[in-house]
């Protein structure tokens, strides 16, 4: 078994009957002891630490469950859309660092609803974290490309596989990071940041891999909640692949990838224009090539570590799934049409409850 692995899951809350978004958030987290978030329309999910992507996955798939259930009672139910594809008026939670973001940052925070996917990896070490980060830089878009589940935004077509990922990335200090060389440098870049005063804290550092501050993890952070359970569960594999795939090559004295924060900028981009129906940037050439194309590139790069780690299998059945469904946001795109807008959350809130 591999390195332990935790999932963060970020879901928002409709109407049974219009699939309209409610604003029951802080009540369900309260009775499923979960997390608010930045809107009362949403609620977050942890899982504990796993060793095994299969008991990661029986904790994804229970407690989807289990707040559905308590969401049930309040008339409600949970969708894992990484925005709504109807028109919604976003409602602040109450809470003093809710308000203080509102103040701070006006409509950019008032208009965020969005809800991602948050991998940690286990890694104990600051130095080695900080080596991880450095190293899996290139590869956080193709994650990005296969979880996206965010076409719709207020109601209209966006032209994006995942929207959510251009609107989360208004934040000043959202976004692909520099190389930072170790934890000094990565603390020295913090410091520098948060001197001035555009950050509130440390957790506004929205970086799209981070050195968690509160727990001894490499946090991804770059992916869109997860339409399917089963989708969440390939994101940790590989996000769990490419960390130990990144410290073996500190270990060994390899370099950091030279790339830069715009190229890596472009690749987030075009990752959440085209997610898997079109080109990616290729992290070892830099050049456009077909989406199936890079996701092989991301897979024969963390093979040995998916091999040693027993999550081959999980790994080759979640992208044969996503090869033959497509993504999340093909998904939403075929059920709107067949259904229309409100059909199709409707259908979706039953696949939220798939494992």
């Amino acid at each position: 078994m591999g390195r332990r692995v935790g999932v963060e899951e970020e879901f928002l809350l409709v109407d049974a009957g219009t699939g309209r978004a409610t604003l029951d958030g802080p009540a369900v987290a309260a009775a499923a002891d979960e997390q608010t978030e930045l809107q009362r329309q949403q609620v977050e999910t942890g899982t504990a630490p796993h060793t095994d992507l299969a008991d990661v996955r029986a904790d994804l798939t229970a407690r989807r469950a289990r707040v559905a259930a308590l969401a049930a009672d309040s008339g409600s139910r949970l969708l894992a859309l990484a925005t709504h594809p109807l028109p919604t008026e976003p409602v602040v939670t109450e809470g003093d660092r809710y308000q203080r973001l509102v103040e701070a940052y006006g409509l950019l925070a008032r208009e965020q609803l969005t809800c991602g996917c948050h991998v940690h990896v286990e890694v104990p070490d600051r130095d080695e974290a900080v080596a991880v980060l450095d190293r899996v830089r290139p590869w956080t878009a193709v994650l990005l490309a296969l979880s996206s589940n965010s076409p719709f935004w207020q109601g209209e077509e966006s032209g994006y596989a995942s929207y959510r990922a251009r609107v989360w990335d208004r934040w000043p200090t959202a976004g692909p990071t520099p190389a930072f060389g170790d934890a000094a440098g990565y603390d020295r870049a913090a410091e520098r940041l948060l001197a001035t005063g555009v950050p509130l804290d440390p957790g506004q550092l929205y970086y799209d891999v981070r050195v968690s501050a509160t727990q001894p993890t490499v946090e991804v952070r770059v992916a869109d909640v997860c339409l399917r359970a089963g989708d969440a569960v390939l994101l940790a594999g590989l996000a769990r692949a490419l960390v130990e795939t990144a410290a073996r090559e500190a270990a060994d004295g390899r370099g950091v990838p030279d790339v830069s924060v715009a190229e890596l900028r472009a690749a987030s981009w075009r990752a959440s224009h085209d997610g898997l129906g079109g080109v990616l940037v290729s992290p070892r050439s830099g050049r456009p090539a077909s989406a199936a194309e890079v996701v092989r590139e991301l897979v024969d790069h963390v093979a040995p570590v998916l091999r040693e780690d027993g999550d081959e299998g999980f790994v080759t059945e979640g992208l044969a799934g996503l090869a033959r469904r497509g993504t999340g946001a093909d998904w939403q795109r075929a059920a709107a049409a067949s259904s229309g807008p409100a059909g199709m959350v409707a259908r979706a809130v039953e696949v939220t409850q798939e494992g």
